[in-house]
């Protein structure tokens, strides 16, 4: 699992919500490995990690420097608006997240 970002709960704060960048060749179908992926951080962590969800996105945006931008994808995943920062590398990558994070109920 590439990353896991925090989406915000009326009762928690926060849940997390992970994005998966699988590797190339992976035999195993998406939702299966979502499922290992959850069950793995419950087991290994315990309920109190409260994760329960993730997607397979094909790749997270990135600065120009390699930085993740967690802070824009929170917001997406929040329904929130966000603006695409200046330093993004590629901009269309916010709309696949936002189109990822719809499949598990979140964002717009």
């Amino acid at each position: 699992m590439r990353g896991s970002w925090g989406q915000r709960h009326n009762l928690k704060g926060q849940v997390p919500i992970g994005f998966v960048v699988l590797k190339t060749g992976a035999s195993k179908a998406p939702l299966d490995i979502v499922a290992d992926l959850v069950q793995s951080v419950q087991t290994e962590i315990g309920p109190i990690a409260c994760f329960k969800q993730a997607t397979v996105v094909d790749r997270l945006p990135k600065t120009r420097y390699g930085k993740i931008l967690r802070g824009t994808m929170r917001k997406i995943a929040d329904a929130e608006d966000y603006k695409a920062p200046s330093t993004i590398d590629d901009p269309t990558i916010l709309d696949e997240i936002a189109e990822s994070v719809k499949t598990i109920g979140y964002g717009k």
